[in-house]
């Protein structure tokens, strides 16, 4: 596991129940603000999804991943959705609710 991997997983690790991370705003707290595209691809690896709460993590407009690894949109949603994360209507997250930080 890379340095800035294991950044990812330790900042994601930090999101409090009922907010959401963009994934640009993962790769700059975790030391590389170009690194968006890694926090996915490590995200999609996640060893603890138990731990790492990855289902917390969205596109920086609200959307959900299309490739959620752990079951699809649908369980990110449903997941975030039994933390109080609400919706708008148009299926996005409401980022000015919800986002960290």
């Amino acid at each position: 596991m890379t340095e800035f991997t294991r950044r990812i997983y330790e900042t994601v690790k930090q999101i409090p129940r009922g907010c959401v991370a963009p994934y640009g705003q993962v790769a700059a707290l975790a030391g590389n603000p170009r690194g968006a595209r890694g926090v996915g691809f490590a995200l999609h690896r996640n060893p603890e999804p138990g731990v790492i709460p990855c289902h917390r993590v969205v596109f920086s407009d609200g959307r959900l991943a299309p490739g959620f690894a752990f079951g699809g949109p649908d369980a990110q949603r449903r997941l975030l959705e039994a933390e109080g994360v609400t919706f708008l209507t148009d299926g996005r997250v409401d980022m000015q609710r919800h986002r960290w930080l």
